[in-house]
């Protein structure tokens, strides 16, 4: 049998299913992308925030699990818990992220993506990278069946191994049907057992090594 602890971490409500919690990602990300596309230099943060939960409104979300961020430049290296700046403005050539919890048939969809206005090779790099390292750790996961802390690890190697810093205080966390937090679940990057697929997200966020600003990327892992 499973331990308590992990039956703890991994338990989730009668009405939890793992179809809707796909239906919560794709709508999701679909958010993510209908904001990217309408997000252009001269906005600030606030007004990016504003415009992402207009975009959200009208394509129907039950309501918002956690803030809507979205970083432009610079701030693209705060973690989450860190403030947006309302008044930071995005430059004709710069770097922007999008994280969303929203949920959606009470079920919880977390997505996040970096976008990049202009032409700035090292921006667009750091942005593509950010998806090629979550791909390669989602796909360690899937094959080997690593826990939390040992994909962290691979993350960090690989993150350095292709000329980016790893933040490792962003650690991934468990999703649901809403809400997830009555569970006792912490961090992805703290839990030593295989995440169970359709519960965990995995959160990467890397740093360009010299230059201030990052890219973001997170989405559930689903085994299939």
């Amino acid at each position: 049998m499973e331990s308590t602890s992990r039956l703890d971490r991994e338990a989730v409500g009668a009405k939890f299913s793992l179809p809707a919690m796909q239906y919560a990602r794709d709508k999701t990300f679909e958010g993510v992308q209908r904001i990217a596309a309408g997000i252009r230099p001269g906005m600030t943060e606030k007004q990016a925030c504003d415009f992402a939960r207009i975009t959200l409104e009208a394509m129907g979300m039950q309501r918002i699990w956690h803030q809507i961020i979205v970083r432009f430049g610079r701030n693209t290296l705060k973690t989450f818990k860190e403030r947006i700046d309302p008044d930071h403005v995005l430059g004709a050539h710069d770097i922007f992220f999008i994280d969303l919890g929203i949920v959606w048939d009470d079920h919880e969809g977390d997505a996040g993506d970096t976008f990049v206005v202009g032409e700035d090779p090292e921006m667009h790099a750091c942005a593509e990278a950010a998806r090629t390292l979550w791909q390669e750790v989602s796909a360690r996961w899937r094959e080997d069946g690593l826990g939390g802390p040992a994909l962290y690890q691979y993350a960090a190697q690989r993150a350095e191994a292709a000329g980016w810093k790893l933040n490792l205080e962003i650690k991934g966390h468990r999703v649901s049907d809403f809400p997830h937090a009555i569970y006792r679940a912490g961090d992805l990057g703290d839990n030593e057992l295989c995440p169970k697929t359709g519960l965990w997200i995995l959160e990467i966020q890397i740093a360009h090594p010299t230059k201030p600003f990052g890219a973001f990327y997170e989405d559930i892992l689903i085994a299939s």
